[in-house]
This record gives C-alpha cells, structure tokens and sequence, in this order.
C-alpha cells in the first residue's frame, strides 16, 4: 500500500480508502462478525482511511466495537455530517450529528467531518459553516471538509474555509480535472474521490441502478472508439489506475461488503499504479471529445 499526505492536514492516508456504505446497503449492518471482518482485513491490507456517516446503518457503531479499541492511532476516521433538508441544516441539527458521532466511535474526536452535498443556499448560511468551525475548535474534530460536486464543489474549493474536498471523479465522470483540483491545490486541500470505479461500468452490458445508469450510459458512447491502447483486461483495475494516475488525488474510497472483493481490490491496488500514460491519455481524449456538457453525479 502506498500513502499520500491529505494536504494541509498533514494525515498520511493510504491511497486506497474504504467505504462503509456498502455494507448498510447490502443488509450487513446487523452481522457485526462479518462487517468487523471485512473492516479488519481493509487495515490488514494497509488501509487507514475509512469514510462513514451516521446514515450507514451501525457502521459507526461496528467501526466502534469492532475496530477502534485496538488501532485508534493508525485510522484516519472521516465522519459526514449529511442528509439534512434543507429546513434542518442548523448549527444544532450539525453538533447533534457530531456528537452522536464521537458516541458512536467511541473517540474524542474525528480526524476529519465533512458536510455532505448540501446545496449553495446552505453553503452561503453561516451560522452553518461556524458551526463545523465551532467543532473543530473545540476538538472534537481535526479537520473539516466539503463533499460534494458542480458548483458546490467549487464555491467549496474556492472559499478557503475548507481542509479538504471529496468529490465524484472516475473514467466517465471526468470535470472535476477540469474545474475542481487547480483550485484545490491552489488551497492545499486534501482531495478525497468517491465513485473512483464508476459502478464497475466499463465494459459491462447492463446497469440498473441510480447514477450508475447514467455512468453506463456514458460508457458506452467512450467505448465506441474500441479498445483503448494498452486497456487491461480487467475494467476495475483501468478504473483505479485512471483516477490514481492523478497527482491531485490524494485517496481514492471503494466500499464494499464483499471479502473477496475488497482482497481483490487490494491486490489490484499496485497493479493500477502500473497503468500506461497513453491509456490514461486516451481516456481524457474521448471524454473531452463527447463531453456533452456532462455533470458530476451527485
């Protein structure tokens, strides 16, 4: 496993981080034997970044019992503070999120709480923005971060406020090379990319759910041109290569519920580094080409 330093945290982080969302969506969130295994072995592959949020099931919880008794000081922990309607993005609504939490963890504090794609009228309400400044003077986080794409994601990386930025950047979902990481690195940001393998879309005949529909889509006008030069035979290791092959990418989340996938992950994790320039070259070729104005999906 290979580390990058998270900007202006100064965090070493692993480059391949681990989401924990997908052990809520897959019905795991009771099999604590399960998800504790599947925790144990992203830290036994090196891993030490993990991405939760109080809206993943238990994970908090399991994250807790299962994992941080024993190796708080080697986990860099990133709490979204996420979900709200608008009506309920308050200071209160936020420290309530926070404190539940550090409850939940078991810690005094989190390295990094982000707010989690809330929209421009939420991001220009102040009493927001001190509140998550409010808790990181208080201790109880070290840093905090936006998570979000478009013009969120901008009004983000341009503010100054924020440590660091996670946001959608994958094969088929390319601007934010184009709008986002000059400003980010311009702040010192640590970037954090969620969707790196794009649903596993390259390649695959079908989709069939949320924005991997859309991801599938855009696949497929990208893969009319044929092979690309150099393509690897396996779509999840072109997919981690395009996105770590990027200087400004600091860590790039997969999740997954699934052992065998994630050993899998890990074991393509040196593999991807290996991925030709012209391959990657290519690939911002077509999308430049065929970018019919395509948003990042949030």
């Amino acid at each position: 496993m290979k580390y990058n330093i998270l900007g202006k945290t100064n965090i070493n982080v692993s480059r391949l981080g681990f989401g924990l969302a997908e052990i809520m969506r897959h019905d795991r969130v009771g099999d604590v034997p399960e998800a504790a295994t599947v925790l144990n072995m992203a830290l036994d592959g090196g891993i030490n970044f993990l991405d939760t949020a109080s809206c993943y099931g238990d994970t908090e919880e399991l994250i807790g019992t299962a994992v941080l008794n024993s190796i708080t000081d080697h986990i860099s922990n990133q709490g979204d503070v996420r979900d709200f309607t608008e009506y309920f993005w308050t200071p209160e609504a936020i420290e309530n999120s926070i404190n539940t939490s550090l409850e939940r963890l078991k810690t005094d504090y989190i390295d990094i709480v982000q707010l989690h794609s809330c929209n421009l009228k939420v991001l220009n309400k102040t009493d927001v923005i001190e509140s998550l400044i409010n808790a990181k003077l208080a201790g109880k986080t070290r840093f905090i971060g936006y998570s979000g794409d478009n013009a969120e994601a901008i009004w983000a990386a341009k503010s100054g406020i924020f440590d660091t930025l996670q946001t959608s950047y994958n094969i088929v979902d390319q601007n934010a090379q184009n709008n986002l990481f000059d400003l980010a690195k311009k702040q010192n940001m640590g970037v954090i990319i969620k969707r790196p393998i794009a649903n596993a879309v390259w390649r695959k005949s079908s989709s069939t759910w949320s924005y991997g529909d859309e991801y599938f889509r855009r696949a497929q006008i990208l893969c009319e041109d044929g092979n690309l030069p150099f393509e690897p035979e396996d779509p999840i290791l072109l997919s981690m290569g395009f996105v770590l092959s990027e200087p400004m990418v600091h860590t790039a989340i997969i999740g997954t519920h699934n052992p065998k996938h994630l050993l899998s992950n890990i074991g393509l994790f040196d593999q991807s580094l290996l991925l030709k320039s012209e391959t990657v070259e290519e690939l911002k070729n077509r999308f430049q080409q065929v970018n019919e104005d395509w948003p990042q999906l949030m």
